[in-house]
């Protein structure tokens, strides 16, 4: 585990370059600083690897660092050009995954983030921290568990008082377990889903509410698993359902108050839910292969999206589900 003077970039490539995340943190300041760079035009289908992967296994929640290959949250590549600049973000399941890709691009947009995530998760939130921080914007870590609602009020409020404020509120935090039958899920089990996928959101958009102004938004992270569930995710296709409804109804309550809320519905992307126990070892080997590209899609590749449903350009979108599922999903 790295200390405070050591980055935990020094040695590690992200999938598909040969410099080092600590290499890549100053052209993407730059970048931010004298406008973005176009990418150039490129076939999405050989972008990033394709199965057959690697079987491997790690405690949930798992840690993204320690996937082979390493997902891409836009470490590398993300240009920013200041559309978040001066907002205030809070993000849950921000070490890793779509939640990690969000906190790097909406501190390169100018975005000040909190970030919260598992204890576990640890190693990895503090490379989040240090590439929001080389961006010269505040970066703020919050581990806990969100299944206890005191903890969600205390995150709420503690973001506040860190950041200064909030006005960006992404729930994306996600517990995902596959089970081939229901007689295999246990009450525990299902209640640990509910609470994390649900519960969590609930009281934390509760607690956020009263320091959200008019030109807030709130965007959460359903899937394309709302609409054609797997039949090994019999829970977490449930929630995912309900995170689509909670955004359209509370799309219709809060937008009279000028506060935006919207969702969007990842298809099969490559993050630590995989390999912690959200697909057996038989579908990770083969994992996105069905999408039209014959791959998962990275973290990196849904960043975009989170930061224009954030941008205040998008101010006339609200109880919306933007997908990003390879060609299959629904929205």
């Amino acid at each position: 585990m790295a200390t405070k003077s050591q980055s935990p970039y020094s040695r590690r490539d992200v999938v598909g370059a040969g410099a080092t995340v600590a290499a890549s943190i100053a052209p993407a300041s730059g970048a931010t600083g004298s406008g973005p760079t176009a990418e150039a035009l490129g076939d999405p289908v050989g972008k990033y690897p394709k199965p057959p992967f690697n079987r491997q296994s790690q405690a949930w929640p798992g840690l993204a660092s320690e996937m082979d290959p390493p997902p891409d949250h836009g470490e590398h590549s993300y240009r920013g050009s200041g559309r978040l600049a001066g907002r205030k973000a809070l993000i849950t399941g921000g070490d890793s995954g779509m939640g990690r890709a969000a906190a790097i691009a909406f501190a390169r947009e100018g975005a000040d983030v909190a970030i919260n995530y598992f204890p576990s998760e640890e190693p990895d939130a503090r490379q989040v921290v240090e590439l929001i921080r080389a961006e010269e914007r505040k970066g703020l870590s919050l581990p806990g568990d969100i299944r206890d609602e005191t903890f969600c009020q205390e995150l709420v409020r503690r973001t506040v008082e860190g950041l200064g404020g909030l006005d960006i509120l992404v729930c994306n935090a996600g517990r995902q377990q596959a089970r081939q039958s229901i007689l295999d899920l246990s009450s525990e089990d299902f209640d640990a889903t509910m609470k994390t996928n649900i519960y969590a959101p609930f009281w934390i958009i509760k607690a956020a509410l009263p320091h959200l102004k008019p030109g807030s938004v709130i965007i959460g992270t359903t899937s394309e698993q709302a609409y054609d569930p797997s039949p090994d995710l019999y829970d977490y296709a449930q929630t995912k359902a309900a995170t689509m409804n909670y955004v359209k109804s509370l799309a219709k309550q809060l937008g009279p108050r000028g506060i935006r809320v919207n969702g969007v519905a990842p298809g099969p992307i490559w993050t630590p839910l995989q390999v912690s126990g959200g697909a057996s070892m038989e579908k990770l080997e083969e994992f996105g292969s069905r999408t039209v590209f014959g791959r998962p899609g990275q973290p990196a590749e849904l960043a975009s999206i989170y930061v224009q449903l954030a941008a205040a350009d998008a101010s006339f979108a609200t109880g919306q589900v933007y997908g990003s599922a390879g060609g299959t999903g629904q929205p």
